[in-house]
């Protein structure tokens, strides 16, 4: 018999903390009509949905740091977070398909890469359901130390409030200083 796992990533426009990732392998008794894109889901939907996701499935998650981000590109990040969660999850799938055009390079593994895989197979919508709970879990928890910035609600993308705050208070440890933004106010402050 065939496992299908869905993988997704969130977090790669973020300007500050890892970038997050799922694998998912749904179980068969799990509604997949309840199964949707994260961002097109209220957040206290998506909450709900991750609970019953984790309890009706096989799940990891798999993260690529701040620095990883910075280091090798955000691209090569979120390939890295991918590859960290499939790796964790407990069964290993016959197959993979991952949202998005692209694949991380993992022998043994069979892959494919589904454009919006998120809008189409229920697999992956769970995976961008979890990844994306768990990701704004970690921001608000970053917000609560990092006051101004409002992560809790911008969850560190490049919001006027969220530029703002940069241009105001500065740059954190928490910004991927090879973002656009946040490199040009560090230029500033040189």
């Amino acid at each position: 018999m065939k496992v299908i796992a869905g993988v997704d990533e969130v977090g790669r426009g973020s300007l500050i903390g890892p970038v997050y990732a799922a694998a998912v392998i749904l179980n068969k008794n799990i509604n997949i009509k309840l199964l949707k894109d994260s961002k097109s889901i209220k957040k206290e939907e998506r909450e709900i949905l991750s609970k019953y996701i984790k309890k009706n499935s096989i799940w990891a998650i798999g993260k690529a740091s701040k620095n990883e981000v910075d280091k090798i590109n955000i691209l090569q990040a979120s390939l890295l977070a991918m590859k960290r969660a499939i790796k964790k999850l407990k069964k290993k799938p016959s197959y993979v398909l991952v949202d998005g055009n692209k694949i991380p390079v993992m022998n043994n593994y069979k892959m494919k890469a589904i454009i919006k895989g998120d809008t189409k197979i229920p697999a992956i919508s769970a995976a961008s359901i979890i990844a994306k709970v768990a990701r704004d879990n970690f921001i608000i928890l970053l917000s609560k130390k990092n006051k101004g910035y409002y992560w809790e609600k911008n969850f560190g993308y490049g919001t006027k409030q969220h530029l703002k705050a940069l241009t105001k208070l500065g740059i954190t440890k928490h910004h991927r200083k090879t973002f656009s933004p946040v490199a040009k106010i560090s230029k500033h402050n040189i």
